[in-house]
């Protein structure tokens, strides 16, 4: 969907100019998308928080040699960003002056739903913002009724039709119908679960299917992540349930880390203050494996059935990895589970 929509077919249909470069972004360094776009002035500028995270951890040197001067808005998409990161690219690649639109969508969307309107709509660390116009979320609980009010958590879901909503998907018109538009009457159900605050702001938490239950209390995974990238030598978390004998669920955290560390005991509980300081005990994980990467689809998402298979032991079926980015490591991850 981004790839031939929005970075071929709809800058085209526009009069726009795209640009794109083949390779990954820390090749020939973690320069490589600053120099690009110092080089060809790039005004507007969209990636995934993933990347972002990656280069964060190569340091500032590789960002801070650029001229940025002509980049007017800074996008990101795949997945909720953390505040860290998004504090990063405000201040380093945005200069505090290029507003970061955090957008939500889905490919079944077609476009963009839910996004700060760069100039016009305030932004805030974590949180997609506000619906596009004509667009209306509500948020659900488990028994389908809207959830009212601000400062609230529920099941996003869509109220009415959109122009680009997804109407049948190719030789299967039921599974489609049962997949978006059966789990709640009258409803487009997103998968995804979010967080409205007191200004009506909406915060992506994650997919329902990431949410974990720990003895009767319910969290996305998103969240937890956020807490544990928050440690000073973290780069980048991932985060899943696994079956616990007693809580029901247990937290299941995979960390890259920036430097390596001599003992992984005392790093572990620095971990766990960190997300007890900003979640609650709760939610410290029961199990944090160290790994040197994540297994990612080209588009730079976490392929989390991959880790939810590794966190439960069943590593028999892990299905199709050939569109990983990086397959090898997922042999690399369930040797280190095993240890």
């Amino acid at each position: 969907m981004t790839g031939h929509s929005y970075i071929v077919y709809g800058p085209l249909l526009a009069g726009a100019t795209t640009l794109m470069f083949e390779g990954v972004p820390t090749y020939p360094d973690a320069g490589r998308f600053w120099a690009t776009c110092d080089k060809h002035k790039v005004t507007q500028f969209y990636t995934a928080p993933t990347a972002i995270r990656a280069l964060m951890a190569q340091g500032n040197e590789y960002v801070e040699k650029y001229d940025l001067s002509t980049l007017k808005v800074i996008g990101s998409v795949g997945e909720p960003i953390n505040q860290e990161a998004w504090e990063w690219y405000d201040q380093k690649v945005g200069k505090g002056k290029a507003p970061i639109v955090d957008t939500w969508w889905q490919t079944e969307t077609g476009g963009i739903l839910i996004t700060p309107l760069p100039g016009i709509t305030d932004t805030k660390p974590c949180y997609a913002s506000y619906p596009m116009p004509g667009v209306q979320p509500v948020l659900l609980d488990t028994n389908g009724n809207i959830i009212e009010g601000n400062d609230v958590e529920g099941v996003l879901c869509i109220k009415f039709p959109w122009p680009a909503m997804i109407r049948t998907t190719y030789g299967d018109h039921e599974r489609c119908r049962q997949t978006y538009f059966a789990a709640f009457p009258n409803m487009y159900f997103t998968g995804d679960g979010a967080r409205r605050d007191e200004e009506g702001r909406y915060r992506i938490i994650g997919r329902v299917d990431d949410v974990i239950n720990v003895s009767g209390h319910r969290m996305g995974t998103a969240e937890v992540e956020n807490a544990i990238n928050e440690h000073e030598n973290v780069v980048e978390s991932a985060v899943v349930g696994y079956p616990h004998p007693i809580k029901g669920e247990g937290i299941y955290a995979y960390v890259i880390l920036q430097n390596p560390v001599a003992d992984e005991e005392v790093f572990k509980k620095e971990v766990f203050e960190v997300v007890t300081r900003e979640i609650g005990p709760i939610a410290k994980p029961d199990k944090i494996q160290i790994v040197e990467g994540l297994p990612k689809t080209r588009s730079g998402k976490i392929m989390r059935r991959i880790l939810r298979k590794v966190a439960s032991g069943d590593i028999t079926t892990l299905g199709d990895t050939s569109t990983l980015l990086n397959p090898e490591i997922v042999e690399s991850i369930i040797e280190g589970a095993a240890e």
